[in-house]
């Protein structure tokens, strides 16, 4: 359930590649055991994390604004996780049926726009809280006297617009689908077709930039946050130790957002354009298809992680003075 239903790609969409399948079965168990650990990790810890963030609301800071969206944008996929474990279920039940064919099993519309509007919420969420909290540790290290920027009300303003964001990148993904489907296709649409091309080029392009420009956001705080933390003035032991917790946030942040979905949005590039016909290459239809269901699975780990982040910012979050800049710890 991805720009279309990249699960179930009609076969012929492999038309221009001859000879170009894959055997990607796997996938139904692969996803059902991988959601069912994700959806227990998950709940377990950012229900943990949040409600540590919401239970010491005297201390709570730009930092933790973020932390608490950013645990809200995980556990709206987390619940979401047991539909996407029946459809997988139900999917792999009509392979070992007598028919043998997956697709003789489709979920309605309804259910195909909810889980689709459901994953991109978490997605781009996931993404865009990230930055924020990359961002606001850059202003903390290098720009440290601009409490203005880091004060309670902007960041209560800035995950606000955010959510608007998210909401409507996350609503517009499944209205580009329904147009396509005209009302009529259930989830999966034939990206052989000229007309479902362009819907699904469109789709792609959205998608992509919201991850290209959060990424260079997150690069160059990184690297400006490394080079402020990396010069010898400041040398206290208090000091000293803030600037250690400051870098090893960013470093996570910037770790665990890499992992996850620069290898998703990489393979969601070449397989989009392989089976749309604009890069006919078979070999690399053959090895997108395989390993998507492993890099889907790999950017819906983000929310297991993701709480590793409040770990090593909670001193952070308590420490600084709630409001504005930081406490003297910069």
């Amino acid at each position: 359930m991805e720009l279309w239903n990249t699960t179930d790609v009609p076969a012929k969409s492999f038309s221009r590649l001859s000879n170009c399948t894959v055997d990607t079965s796997y996938r139904f168990i692969f996803h059902q055991v991988s959601y069912s650990v994700i959806f227990v990790l998950g709940l377990a810890t950012n229900s943990l994390a949040l409600c540590r963030l919401c239970q010491s609301p005297c201390t709570i800071n730009s930092t933790a604004i973020y932390m608490v969206s950013l645990s809200a944008a995980d556990l709206f996929f987390v619940i979401s996780l047991p539909l996407r474990i029946y459809y997988y279920n139900q999917k792999a039940r009509a392979l070992s049926s007598n028919t043998g064919d997956p697709s003789s099993w489709t979920p309605g519309v309804a259910y195909c726009h909810f889980t689709f509007t459901i994953k991109y919420i978490s997605l781009y969420g996931g993404i865009f809280f990230l930055v924020c909290i990359a961002v606001d540790r850059y202003f903390a290290v290098v720009h440290p006297l601009a409490s203005t920027l880091r004060r309670l009300r902007v960041a209560q303003l800035v995950s606000g617009g955010i959510w608007c964001l998210v909401l409507g990148l996350s609503v517009s993904l499944p209205l580009l689908h329904f147009a396509a489907a005209r009302q009529h296709q259930p989830c999966p649409l034939d990206p052989s077709s000229q007309h479902y091309q362009t819907i699904i080029l469109a789709a792609l392009g959205l998608v992509l930039g919201s991850f290209l420009l959060p990424t260079i956001l997150l690069l160059y705080s990184y690297c400006k946050v490394l080079s402020v933390l990396r010069q010898p003035r400041h040398r206290s032991r208090r000091q000293h130790h803030s600037r250690q917790r400051n870098l090893k946030v960013i470093s996570w942040v910037l770790g665990i957002f890499l992992l996850c979905f620069l290898p998703y949005h990489i393979n969601l590039l070449g397989y989009t354009l392989t089976h749309v016909g604009l890069l006919p290459h078979c070999g690399l239809a053959k090895v997108t298809k395989a390993v998507h269901p492993v890099v889907m699975s790999l950017a819906s780990s983000n929310c297991c992680l993701n709480p590793l982040i409040y770990y090593f910012s909670s001193s952070l979050v308590h420490r600084e003075a709630p409001g504005g800049g930081s406490s003297g710890s910069q």
